[in-house]
Parts: C-alpha cells; sequence; structure tokens
C-alpha cells in the first residue's frame, strides 16, 4: 500500500482527528535519550542535538522544552509522494493565525499545533476537508 497521492481526494478523505494529550518538542541529551525513548512518537537527529516529540509529562526535566502542541493526524493513509497536502493543511492554518509543525510518517501526517488552538484548527481543517 502506497497511500493516496491525489491532493483532491486527500483533502476530501483527510479525517482530521485531534489527540487530547499536550505534546511537546524536546531537545535531549544522548545519555537522557536512552530513558525518555520510551515516551517519545517522533525523533530527528540534527547537528545540534537529538529531538524527541514527547508527551509533556515526559518532558518535566528537559531543559530545552517546546510550548504544550496538540496533535491532530490526518486518518487518510496519504502517500509520501503526495504533491500539496503539506501546503494546503498549512496554508489554511496560517490564514487563521496558527503554526503549524508537520510530521510525516508512513501512512499518515500528523500536524502539531499550539495546544491553546487546538480546538480552532481542527475546526479549519474539517473546513478545508469539505471544501478540497
Amino acid at each position: 500500500m502506497t497511500g493516496e497521492s491525489d491532493l483532491a481526494r486527500l483533502l476530501a478523505s483527510m479525517s482530521p482527528r485531534l489527540d487530547e494529550a499536550a505534546w511537546v518538542f524536546a531537545t535531549v541529551h544522548e545519555e537522557d535519550a536512552v530513558l525518555l525513548a520510551q515516551h517519545a512518537i517522533a525523533s530527528f537527529r540534527e547537528k545540534e542535538g537529538l529531538t524527541l516529540v514527547l508527551p509533556q509529562f515526559a518532558a518535566a526535566d528537559v531543559e530545552l522544552v517546546s510550548a504544550p502542541m496538540a496533535r491532530v493526524t490526518l486518518e487518510v493513509h496519504s502517500s509520501l509522494e503526495a504533491v500539496g497536502l503539506t501546503a494546503a493543511v498549512a496554508g489554511a492554518l496560517a490564514k487563521e493565525g496558527i503554526s503549524a509543525n508537520v510530521v510525516a510518517a508512513y501512512y499518515h501526517d500528523h500536524i502539531f499545533v499550539p495546544k491553546a488552538s487546538a480546538a480552532r484548527a481542527l475546526v479549519v481543517l474539517r473546513a478545508l476537508s469539505t471544501s478540497g
């Protein structure tokens, strides 16, 4: 299964789902990563360090942590080669002044938005889905 790549079908069937948990992006030291990895849903290694996406509770002792974020999962199985989905989603949220940090996994795209904007982001994405 390679996923959907047609933008119109992706938008029409993206079925955004809000995860009520609070998530943070945290830069961690390598020695802490082993303990925190059990909680991480994503990781990315940069030259400046290792970033983990963690539930907020798990990052209580981490020094460099983002503000709390909410995760909206697009339930459609999108192809990693699909063109325009990230732009459409980020653009719709940007028009409403909502920042979007998109993480693509094999099956779904996950949009991390400020926790305080989560309900509004879900409304915007549902509207995009019905208009797309």
